[in-house]
């Protein structure tokens, strides 16, 4: 008789009732599922972008427009060092990549280079006998800004996507500059790309009214914006000093005013509210823009100061407008700006057509493995054929608990497992024939069966897994769905070609105490 420990027995059954147990949520509505139990498992298997429709954006940061804004903030601090030490110059400004002015004095150069060096470590400099000066940054500097602009552009992605309360979302770099967006079950790709493409740079700043606002006559020291108006867009003076910006919000949420109309209601952090608090202190009566991304959204006078830290930003929303502005407030500013290079949107009725096609594949594909098994096999192939069930019950249940997305190729490695679940069965049944060739006994030709099947199939199944890591490391999207399912499958088709399978064996030979085998 072959003998299993106690212990294996109950792990057996174990694993096989709480595969039972997790696997249960896919065969119930969500409505359903809330009216169960506390305790009962209510995650169902997510399904990809391909199988429930949703959103795909392939997203490129434009850093040289980090490195521009760079050099714009270097050529500001030039102006103050220059500005302090009282040394003339004449035309500073900022380009591409590099900033450039001329010292009226050229000797003032060596006292100039040390001081801007302070300043910054990773510029490096180049001057002529005239006087002119060049600043660029150290090739080290400017690819260490485009990696820093590429991470932080993806941690914001995630976060403004995260606020959408998107679920499973997939956000993954591309290459040097590119973030791959995929959104299963998005409703409004529309609406996710206008708020993945606004870099949301908002500033609070001053107006000076005593300027004329003119966009064809730049003025010293001062932004011509507009903001929108139903008659038209109404343009500003707007001071360059920013008194708040973004980075002291520390949150932003949708409300309504006392005449029902969307507003976004605003809290500071400590610093950014003693900021605000004094500058709105010296300033009453004063008018001060809210711009968000070059755009005025709001122009409200102050009328006294605002110490709390908090305020609320008014003005024609809807209240779609007023969430989508509280959620970019909260999810913070873009380092650069997002260029959409490619879009696709997938329908919910092609995924439906898809996971027909899926379920109709991996039916056909059970059908055909069980009744080879069975005719090859006869009862001992019934018994892998039982082993396959469980190897699909506990697939779903781990694919549930682990909340992995299920995409379409996913599905195709679904369909490939369940050939690679009767796998180790067909090389035991054939080792306990050779067995019993050899002239065995019954007992001991199934005990050697699955003995010295057991390097055969660990040595096939590892050397399958090591192939699907690295798809699952090198690969995105469906091709990491595939590896997924296909991974599962054959960890779980190992348990249950051997253990399961070993298990109901030896049931079969206590209550039946067969004379032959029938194999």
């Amino acid at each position: 008789m072959i003998h299993i420990p106690l212990w294996k027995t109950l792990v057996v059954i174990g694993v096989c009732l709480l595969g039972l147990v997790f696997a249960a949520p896919n065969f119930f509505s969500r409505a359903q599922l809330e009216s169960f139990p506390s305790w009962f498992p209510k995650n169902k298997v997510v399904l990809g972008l391909d199988l429930q429709g949703g959103a795909h954006l392939l997203l490129e940061v434009d850093a040289q427009a980090a490195l521009q804004e760079q050099m714009e903030s270097l050529a500001e601090t030039v102006r103050t060092v220059l500005r302090k030490e009282r040394i003339g110059y004449i035309g500073l400004a900022a380009k591409k990549d590099f900033v450039t002015f001329r010292l009226r004095n050229p000797l003032d150069a060596d006292i100039v280079i040390p001081l801007i060096k302070t300043t910054n470590r990773d510029l490096e400099f180049m001057t002529t006998p005239e006087g002119q000066v060049t600043l660029t940054l150290t090739a080290a500097a400017i690819a260490e800004r485009k990696r820093s602009t590429l991470a932080q552009s993806i941690e914001i992605v995630r976060r403004r996507v995260d606020e959408m309360g998107t679920a499973e979302p997939f956000i993954q770099q591309q290459g040097e500059d590119r973030i791959l967006v995929q959104l299963p079950g998005l409703q409004d790709p529309a609406r996710i790309k206008s708020l993945l493409g606004k870099t949301a740079k908002l500033q609070f700043r001053f107006i000076d009214p005593s300027l004329t606002a003119d966009p064809a006559r730049p003025i010293a020291g001062h932004d011509i914006l507009s903001e929108d108006h139903k008659g038209g867009p109404v343009h500003y003076a707007v001071k360059k000093q920013v008194i708040v910006s973004g980075e002291n919000l520390v949150d932003a949420q949708p409300s309504f005013d006392q005449y029902n109309r969307p507003l976004v209601s605003f809290k500071f952090d400590s610093l950014g509210a003693k900021k605000f608090g004094d500058a709105t202190q010296k300033s009453i009566g004063a008018i001060f823009a809210i711009v968000l991304d070059n755009k005025v959204i709001s122009a409200p006078r102050i009328h006294e100061p605002i110490l709390g830290g908090s305020g609320q930003i008014s003005g024609s929303f809807t209240v779609q407008e007023a969430q989508d502005l509280a959620l970019l407030m909260r999810a913070g500013a873009l380092p650069a700006p997002l260029n959409v290079i490619e879009e696709r949107t997938v329908g919910p009725g092609l995924g439906a057509d898809s996971i027909l096609a899926g379920q109709r594949a991996t039916l056909i594909a059970i059908a055909l493995v069980v009744a080879f098994m069975f005719i090859a096999y006869s009862f001992f192939g019934a018994i892998a054929n039982i082993a396959v069930v469980f190897n699909l019950i506990l697939l779903f249940g781990a694919l549930s608990i682990t909340q992995a997305t299920l995409t379409l190729p996913g599905i195709a490695g679904i369909a490939l497992t369940i050939g690679m679940a009767v796998d180790a069965n067909v090389l035991i049944n054939e080792r306990i024939k050779e067995e019993l060739r050899l002239g065995r006994k019954m007992l001991s030709a199934i005990d050697a069966g699955y003995n010295r099947a057991m390097t055969t199939i660990i040595d096939s199944n590892l050397t399958t897994l090591i192939g699907v890591g690295l798809l699952y490391h090198f690969g995105s999207g469906p091709t990491r769905g595939f590896a997924v399912t296909t991974s599962l499958g054959i960890i779980i088709s190992m348990f249950t070609a051997i253990t399961v399978t070993k298990q109901i064996v030896a049931w079969w030979l206590r209550l039946v105490r067969p004379t032959r085998l029938p194999i």
